[in-house]
């Protein structure tokens, strides 16, 4: 799949190029799945800070099995997942550096795999490094059917924290109570606030941390359920919001924002390595929405960013 202008989705388009050439410490991915992130979309359309020159292939997760390697870490026949690349995924052969695949246990499908990258380490990154969370601690994620949401249920729930999930639909809420959210609520419920009151004992209590999927939207009713001490991790948004600042400053409440690619390599191995254990034991178990064939990625792209999300979108590069 190749982008030769930035615009809609109309812009990917398929083409057949030459398998590119390995470097030094670099690994050639045949590539069994490939999956599609919102992060994906503003890149495509030119809305994003850091964009790729053109023309590009989209894509920052993938899995598959190591076809070449030029990697004394890396043997040929691995089963890996990709977190970015050096070509990009939606393609049916990938060139990674070796800091870029990680092992793939056999109980993960390839499906599975490539929606390990950008929503499980931004969910770690989110909770661990950002919010500094501990067991027992109230966390409310917002929009937690999609990918980045599922990955949080999960870690939050690994890590001993107390879950409020939402989502926009009843599939979505049902989705979640199947993941372990034991509180889930519908986050177009005008009483969404008060509800959150009542469970988490307000003013006493609260929120501590909120991971926040769509900050236009929410923010200002985020900052009326935190706790003393709470935190706020911006994870995403489309817009501007109006908010009081006192409402942060009466609760000495913190508002970050955060984005996977700022992560620090420090950073990223600690990623890599929780991740890992946790998907060794069978805490972290991506879900899959549906896959698609690669020629559907333009569908994909409209298809991610529609509400209603119910687990990770996969374009499958192979017929299989």
């Amino acid at each position: 799949m190749v982008v030769r202008s930035f615009g809609g989705p109309d812009v990917l388009s398929i083409e057949s190029v030459p398998i590119p050439s390995l470097g030094s410490d670099q690994v050639l991915v045949r590539v069994h799945a490939a999956g599609v992130n919102p992060i994906d979309t503003y890149i495509r359309a030119g809305a994003y800070g850091k964009l790729p020159m053109l023309p590009y292939t989209p894509g920052m997760d993938g899995a598959g099995v190591v076809e070449v390697s030029q990697s004394p870490k890396i043997k040929v026949g691995s089963r890996v997942y990709v977190g970015r690349s050096v070509t990009g995924t939606y393609a049916q052969f990938a060139v990674c550096d070796s800091n870029q695949v990680h092992a793939l246990p056999e109980r993960v499908s390839f499906a599975q795999g490539a929606a390990i990258h950008v929503p499980y380490w931004t969910a770690m990154q989110a909770i661990v490094h950002k919010a500094r969370a501990k067991p027992g601690e109230w966390v409310l994620i917002h929009g937690a059917s999609g990918g980045v949401g599922l990955a949080a249920v999960q870690i939050a729930r690994q890590r001993g924290l107390r879950v409020i999930a939402t989502a926009g639909s009843a599939a979505g809420l049902e989705l979640l109570k199947t993941q372990g959210a034991v509180h889930v609520f519908n986050h177009h419920d005008a009483e969404l606030v008060s509800k959150v009151h009542a469970l988490t004992k307000f003013p006493e209590g609260g929120v501590d941390i909120v991971l926040e999927m769509l900050a236009n939207v929410n923010l200002e009713k985020d900052l009326a359920m935190m706790a003393m001490r709470g935190r706020i991790v911006v994870i995403g948004n489309r817009g501007r919001i109006e908010i009081n600042p006192r409402d942060a400053m009466s609760r000495d409440a913190t508002i970050c924002g955060m984005s996977l690619l700022n992560s620090t390599e420090e950073e990223k191995a600690d990623l890599a390595r929780m991740v890992g254990v946790g998907l060794d034991s069978g805490e972290l178990t991506p879900v899959v929405r549906s896959e698609l064939a690669l020629a559907e990625a333009p569908r994909a792209h409209q298809l991610v960013l529609e509400s209603g999300a119910a687990g990770k979108l996969v374009l499958r590069p192979w017929a299989e």
